[in-house]
């Protein structure tokens, strides 16, 4: 029996993407700063229906208010609130985070870009990847005089990804918010590329 891995590259163009928007107020007490922070995020989520992004694709991350202890503010009141949006036509993005900042948000993160069916995507890395494993087992087995018979066992090996010329994903989501002008960017899809692995288990017999 011989064991050999092969590997497969699929490319995908993100379908989809996701950031958040939220904003912070600072009143005399805790009632007001939160009554402001609603009305702005009522505003928010008003401006996001009229790009028809359905409630569904719309959901609370943070909602607090704090007493300020130090600095000019002491004594007064902060309230926070934040919301993560999925857009799912990428032309739209850079229209929504324009919206959001329109109608008051003042903290943006974001665009994480991202495809929405994977596995979808993967579908030819795997043939690929199938592929690469039988030609590496052919070549084991021409090199000591053998011949592969058969297929015993096919295994998947996971996937891993990345991103051509593109920021590391896991630093994007870690970077700080930050204020978003309202007339935003253009938003680049680019691409994204999974690496998927098989693991395959051959026969061996004599030539």
């Amino acid at each position: 029996m011989l064991t050999v891995t092969g590997t497969g590259r699929a490319e995908a163009t993100p379908d989809q993407a996701l950031f958040t928007a939220g904003l912070s107020s600072i009143a005399a007490d805790a009632q007001a700063a939160s009554a402001r922070n609603a009305e702005t995020m009522n505003k928010i989520t008003a401006a996001l229906a009229r790009l028809d992004i359905p409630a569904r694709d719309i959901q609370t991350r943070n909602l607090s208010v704090n007493r300020i202890d130090y600095g000019a503010n002491k004594g007064r009141y902060e309230a926070s609130n934040s919301v993560a949006v999925r857009v799912r036509d990428n032309k739209r993005v850079s229209e929504a985070l324009a919206a959001v900042t329109a109608a008051g948000a003042n903290i943006v993160s974001g665009p994480n870009l991202s495809v929405a069916d994977p596995e979808k995507a993967n579908l030819g890395a795997y043939g690929t990847a199938y592929k690469a494993a039988r030609a590496k087992a052919d070549a084991y087995a021409a090199a000591a005089n053998l011949r592969v018979t058969r297929v015993l066992a096919i295994s998947d090996g996971g996937q891993g990804g990345y991103m051509p010329q593109m920021a590391d994903m896991e630093a994007r989501i870690a970077a700080p918010p930050t204020v978003v002008p309202q007339a935003a960017p253009p938003v680049m899809a680019g691409t994204n590329m999974n690496i998927v692995t098989v693991r395959v288990d051959f026969a061996l017999a004599a030539k």
